[in-house]
């Protein structure tokens, strides 16, 4: 009796341990149990698309892992030609509505969240110019509107002295479009209102130079014909987060010479600036700095006959602002 009792338990054990344990692959992946070691998958293939609890309830199929190794990315890829790492598609939902049900949302919010229109005015220079007691001074700004590919620009700068008449004053009206992530492509008109009236046609281009440099360059054709030319280019060396040196430079070029302009053929003047700011807010920063600026070969004989100085040199005290 207690050999049959004994075999009796002995083949219930055995069958015991061929039935299945209860415990299901999805139930070990979410961790509601725990599978015998023998029992327990090979874990699925790394996927950010397809976790392994979902890939064990059959929602979805991982997709084969890179060759190279999966713990690597960003800098810490080695180097080398090798492709890049696949970057994880964040479609969650298609998992349950489909790809080509979720297409028209993707759609809709490309289309009312891409493509804004933003407007900024930069007053890049609004200065007093200490001239020995002749003070003068001098602006120089713009205003933007549109997307990031096309916009509206409106420029505008010159100077003169106090109680006096403007010495030089434009404005410019500009078609500005992205010809690549740092330059624009401008094409407008120019209309100078002093020394003399004259209106322009203007194309350009503008943006930032390898090394942080902003630069810009543009020629001009008057409507009698004039051809000038002009480059700028400035930097911000940062000193602290507050306090920047801002080098800068401006050469203004003519092919013929501008007798009412003042203007002589060639290289008619250059201007190199420093000022030293201090941006109380990134919106508004006053400055102090010096300004110099001389005509040359041909502008500076008509200078001379004219009785105006070849080159002058002044302190300036402003404040740079944009909104």
């Amino acid at each position: 009796m207690i050999v049959f009792a004994l075999g009796a338990a002995s083949l219930a054990l055995t069958i015991a341990q061929d039935q299945p344990s209860g415990c299901t692959p999805e139930h070990a992946a979410m961790g509601h149990c725990e599978m015998p070691p023998a029992a327990v998958p090979a874990a699925p293939a790394g996927d950010p698309d397809c976790p392994p609890e979902h890939a064990a309830m059959g929602h979805c199929v991982p997709k084969p892992a890179l060759p190279a190794d999966p713990a690597a990315s960003g800098t810490s890829l080695p180097a080398g030609d090798a492709p890049a790492p696949r970057i994880s598609e964040a479609s969650y939902a298609d998992r349950i509505w489909g790809r080509d049900a979720m297409a028209a949302s993707r759609a809709a919010i490309r289309r009312e969240h891409g493509g804004a229109r933003f407007s900024q005015i930069m007053v890049d220079i609004a200065e007093v110019q200490i001239r020995e007691g002749r003070e003068g001074y001098r602006w120089e700004g713009e205003g933007w509107f549109g997307g990031d590919i096309h916009r509206l620009v409106v420029k505008t700068e010159g100077e003169g002295g106090f109680g006096d008449s403007a010495e030089d004053a434009e404005a410019q009206a500009l078609y500005s479009r992205a010809i690549g992530p740092y330059f624009n492509l401008q094409a407008g008109v120019r209309q100078d209102f002093a020394p003399a009236g004259k209106s322009y046609a203007a194309i350009g281009v503008e943006g930032l130079a390898p090394y942080w440099f902003e630069l810009e360059a543009h020629g001009f054709v008057s409507t009698d014909g004039d051809v000038l030319g002009r480059v700028a280019a400035s930097y911000d060396q940062r000193i602290t987060q507050r306090l920047i040196l801002q080098p800068r430079f401006e050469l203004n070029l003519a092919a013929q010479d501008v007798v009412r302009s003042r203007i002589g053929a060639g290289l008619s003047d250059v201007e190199l600036d420093l000022r030293l700011r201090y941006e109380i807010r990134r919106e508004f920063g006053p400055y102090i700095g010096v300004s110099h600026a001389r005509f040359v070969g041909r502008s500076a004989d008509m200078a001379r006959s004219m009785g105006e100085d070849r080159a002058s040199t002044v302190v300036v005290l402003g404040i740079r602002s944009w909104f």
